[in-house]
């Protein structure tokens, strides 16, 4: 009979490599190598929603890399969060050099909706956001996470709908928590984190929020919903922020865009 320790190795280690199915490891070398391997790349969706700040991609979302995320997601294989914060951590430091704030960085997790974090038992952007975060601070990186947004409101599962139907199923559906633009103004540097990004509209609506909440600090409230800051950037209390974006994978046809 299975002992409840063996159960516990199964959730944390699986028995099979997450990206290709071979035995007893969490990641074997090639399906790290597709995951860590190449270059991180900034990524533009097409159509590009209004607001996207850029963003840097570690590995387009196919084959292993996708199976590697799906398992980390959705069947709690918790072990994956290190490969997949230092490939997070990669996308980040191609962002950071361009240029822009200076001091501090925030990364700030896309925030997932509350029965999705229910059902899997874990919130899986948030775990990658800390992963990351350890990798990039082993690296001199001085950085930390601020998990500041929530859903205001009720989203409809993104699966299966189009990139217009995407941006007015998030649009206006986030916003920080109270005493987060606070935080937010006190760091030179602002990344939006997440584990994909395929159109673009959670994260331009990740954006917006940031926007608003770190305008509405710096005068004190008085800024609509919209925000009024310029797209890409935010002017914290203490001079101007930086708001970029980093994901795990991004569509392959993203990267294809990047190219040309």
């Amino acid at each position: 009979m299975r002992g409840w320790w063996q159960d516990l190795s199964d959730l944390v280690l699986p028995a099979q490599c997450a990206g290709c199915g071979r035995s007893r490891t969490t990641l074997c070398a090639r399906c790290s190598a597709a995951l860590l391997g190449a270059a991180a790349s900034r990524v533009r969706p097409r159509p590009e929603p209004p607001g996207l700040p850029v963003v840097h991609a570690a590995a387009p979302y196919q084959d292993a890399v996708r199976a590697v995320l799906l398992a980390h997601k959705e069947r709690g294989a918790l072990g994956l969060a290190a490969p997949l914060g230092a490939a997070l951590a990669a996308a980040v430091r191609e962002g950071l050099r361009m240029p822009g704030g200076t001091g501090a960085v925030a990364l700030v997790p896309v925030p997932s909706a509350p029965r999705a974090v229910r059902a899997r038992g874990h919130d899986p952007t948030r775990r990658i956001a800390y992963a990351a975060a350890a990798e990039l601070r082993r690296a001199g990186v001085a950085v930390r996470v601020l998990a500041v947004l929530r859903q205001r409101r009720e989203v409809a599962d993104q699966a299966g709908l189009d990139a217009r139907q995407r941006r007015a199923n998030v649009t206006g559906a986030m916003e920080a928590v109270g005493g987060g633009a606070g935080l937010l103004t006190e760091v030179g540097r602002i990344v939006l984190v997440d584990d994909l990004m395929t159109t673009g509209a959670s994260l331009a609506e990740a954006a917006r929020a940031i926007r608003v909440a770190v305008e509405s600090s710096r005068t004190g409230g008085a800024v609509g919903s919209a925000g009024s800051a310029r797209p890409g950037s935010a002017s914290g209390m203490a001079g101007p922020v930086t708001v970029q974006a980093a994901v795990v994978a991004g569509s392959p046809d993203s990267f294809e865009i990047n190219r040309n």
